[in-house]
């Protein structure tokens, strides 16, 4: 078993940023690929970037691409989401996640969660 615990949200003005951190507890994090993922009220969770075990790779949704950089310390057990350039479309719960699937952006396939952090972007 693996628990995850997401903090680092909060309240922000557009254009400002926010660093997401995702601390895992029960199992090392270095067999796991790691994924946020984000939903807002009303709608479907959504892919926001993975990094594989080692850190080696990344993936990011479009919408975020550049403007956010995923990373991890597997030595601290604890990966991170830098969100920077923020926007009111940016506004979700954020959840961090853990799969064995290499690689993948798939929601269906991660097997932790998180309860998730508000992040709330304001105009």
């Amino acid at each position: 078993q693996v628990q995850l615990v997401e903090s680092g949200g909060g309240l922000v003005q557009a254009g400002g940023s926010l660093r997401l951190s995702c601390a895992a507890s029960g199992r090392t994090l270095r067999s796991y690929t790691m994924g946020w993922f984000r939903q807002d009220p009303g709608k479907e969770r959504e892919f926001v970037a993975a990094i594989t075990n080692s850190g080696g790779t990344t993936y990011y949704a479009d919408s975020v691409k550049g403007r956010s950089t995923i990373s991890r310390d597997n030595a601290k057990n604890t990966v991170y989401l830098q969100m920077n350039s923020l926007k009111p479309e940016d506004t979700a719960v954020y959840y961090c996640a853990a799969t064995t699937i290499y690689g993948t952006r798939y929601e269906g396939l991660y097997n932790y969660w998180g309860q998730g952090t508000q992040v709330t972007v304001s105009s």
